[in-house]
């Protein structure tokens, strides 16, 4: 009996999940096993998850679940986290699974594969800030969102207590937010939709005066990826809403309950929440395969890693420099999507033994959302100037038209299309915010 073709994806994300699927479908079981390998159960796609800390959105019923999702589209899934590469034997080595109170689930194992692809995705890039581990908040993952958003309520109850106790209080809840970038901006901008949105909820007394968000970037302006004009509108609605916007302020500590800047200013916060960069995992600069200095793996055009041929890496974990381009290509979802489309090609290619294609970025533009209250961003295209400015309604409707194409690479069109109008039909009867 032949041997099965074995395809193993690392990371369930945006990229990896579309990816796993495409495959599933195409080769199925028969003569394939297409493997996708994560360590949790199930995907949230990460431009949610400052709706997720902030409780616009229950992550339970945006959430894919990779067990069924692998059912559905004819791959397998296996729970784990990367801990080894052996490209000789061309296998894979999974950490332990633990529960919770840290006894082993399932034990270390190893997975061969004949192609290999990594689309493991990034964390938070620290900078050796002293102090950032130990007292900042992430929003990397769905736990960390959820951890966020419990603190966040916790801080607002208490308020509102104080408040109750004594009207003539000034009490605040306090949040500061390190990095300018879409992470940090459209974070701050939904605490204020669902601090407006408390009093609804049991907290009368609460409201979005009793909010104080500073948002702290260390360059010039915030959202540097967008145009000056569109940076400067964005700044401009949050200091409608009430943000504390300080540019050209770099953050060197990081202490209990305050921020330390360059220029000896003290913030003082009840949370403190750092999305200032990305950069890969700490252990993927020990898997053996060639990595830049933010622990990214080394790509060639085909999205090959540098290192091995049969290794592939896409999304946040992997960086390309595009020929005459001066940087490499930013870390945003649209680029996951654009590289899982050309490694899934290239995989059909060198099964078939012809010759891979180069990857191609063709930039859509940025859009950063401001909750309800605005969406500014910048459309790329054979227009004028080579980009167009949009604000206000068609913004918000291309804002949302990401999350529905995400939907329909992750789903198919027909299961992807229904999300979409069961997601109108939750819309208006579920509760704007998730409190537990």
């Amino acid at each position: 009996m032949n041997r099965k073709t074995q395809i193993v994806v690392v990371g369930g994300g945006a990229g990896g999940l579309e990816l796993v699927r495409r495959l599933g479908a195409k080769f199925g079981r028969k003569r394939h096993d297409i493997i996708l390998v994560d360590k949790n159960l199930s995907h949230i796609w990460k431009p949610l998850l400052h709706e997720v800390a902030a409780g616009a959105l229950d992550a339970n019923l945006d959430e894919v679940g990779y067990r069924g999702h692998c059912y559905r589209w004819g791959y397998r899934f296996f729970q784990g986290s990367l801990e080894g590469i052996d490209r000789v034997a061309k296998t894979i080595r999974l950490a332990p699974v633990r529960d919770e109170d840290g006894s082993e689930l399932i034990g270390s194992h190893t997975i061969r594969y004949d192609i290999l692809v990594l689309a493991v995705g990034s964390v938070s890039n620290d900078f050796g800030v002293p102090g950032v581990k130990e007292n900042c908040l992430y929003l990397d993952s769905r736990e960390q969102a959820d951890r966020f958003r419990t603190r966040l309520l916790n801080h607002c109850l208490r308020v509102s207590r104080a408040m109750m106790k004594d009207p003539a209080a000034d009490e605040l809840v306090r949040v500061a937010i390190v990095g300018g970038g879409a992470t940090g901006v459209e974070l701050a901008a939904e605490l204020y939709n669902a601090a407006a949105a408390l009093s609804h909820y049991g907290l009368e007394v609460f409201d979005e005066s009793r909010l104080k968000v500073t948002l702290l970037e260390a360059g010039p302006r915030i959202l540097p990826l967008l145009p000056e004009k569109l940076s400067a509108a964005a700044r401009y609605e949050l200091g409608q809403l009430g943000v504390a916007v300080q540019d050209t302020t770099q953050v060197i500590e990081a202490r209990p309950g305050a921020l330390i800047t360059k220029c000896g200013q003290t913030i003082e916060a009840d949370l403190l929440v750092w999305a200032a960069g990305v950069k890969g995992a700490e252990f993927l600069a020990g898997l053996g395969l060639e990595t830049n200095s933010r622990n990214q793996f080394v790509v060639r055009d085909t999205l090959q890693t540098v290192t091995d041929e049969d290794i592939f890496a896409l999304g946040d974990c992997a960086t390309y420099t595009p020929p005459g381009a001066d940087r490499p290509i930013p870390p945003r979802a649209q680029a996951a999507h654009q590289m899982a489309n050309t490694v899934y090609g290239n995989i059909i290619r060198k099964l078939k033994g012809r010759p891979l294609q180069p990857f191609v970025y063709r930039d859509k533009g940025s859009l950063v959302s401001l909750s309800r209250f605005s969406t500014v961003g910048s459309l790329m295209g054979n227009l004028v100037g080579g980009s167009m400015a949009i604000e206000g309604r068609l913004a918000r409707f291309v804002y949302n038209s990401l999350y529905r194409l995400h939907l329909l690479g992750i789903h198919g069109w027909f299961k992807g299309t229904f999300l979409m109008l069961i997601g109108r039909v939750n819309r208006i009867v579920r509760p704007r915010l998730k409190l537990h």
